[in-house]
């Protein structure tokens, strides 16, 4: 169990990390000018969030924000039993994400749990997402990919 836990820790770890400093940097350079990298494929910009990923759910962030807590113990708690890797691996991108947008949540509000959560890439006709969005996008197909080959 520990070495478990410690891989998705490290992994969740490193997601918020990255997360939140990413979005720092979103927050001092792409407010005002917008980074064209691939004209009509790739901006990066910065935009702010009420709701969930890919701006599903707006204001909805108290309820978001308790589900993230909510999410991240129970995936820690189910890490107890052993589990493949590819699915540990997932929890710690699923932790990870859910971690990171609940920082500004908690950081980027006047009230309980409603900060907006800054989303910064810009990617052709997929709204404007983070790294945590990503590392969640990534948990999911890492779990589906996973499921598919040990079917």
């Amino acid at each position: 169990m520990t070495r478990r836990v410690a891989v998705a820790g490290g992994i969740a770890t490193c997601v918020v990390l990255l997360d939140v400093l990413t979005k720092r940097l979103a927050s001092i350079r792409f407010v005002d000018s917008p980074v064209v990298i691939i004209l009509d494929f790739l901006v990066l910009t910065h935009t702010e969030n009420p709701g969930a990923a890919f701006s599903l759910l707006q204001n909805a962030g108290p309820v978001l924000g308790l589900a993230a807590i909510a999410v991240s113990i129970g995936l820690l708690w189910s890490l107890r039993i052993d589990r493949p890797w590819p699915e540990t691996v997932a929890f710690g991108l699923i932790i990870g994400g859910a971690l990171g947008n609940l920082v500004d949540r908690v950081f980027r509000g006047s009230g309980f749990l409603d900060g907006k959560v800054i989303d910064w890439i810009e990617l052709w006709w997929i709204p404007t997402f983070n790294i945590a969005d990503m590392s969640i996008t990534l948990a999911v197909a890492l779990l589906l990919i996973h499921g598919w080959l040990t079917r």
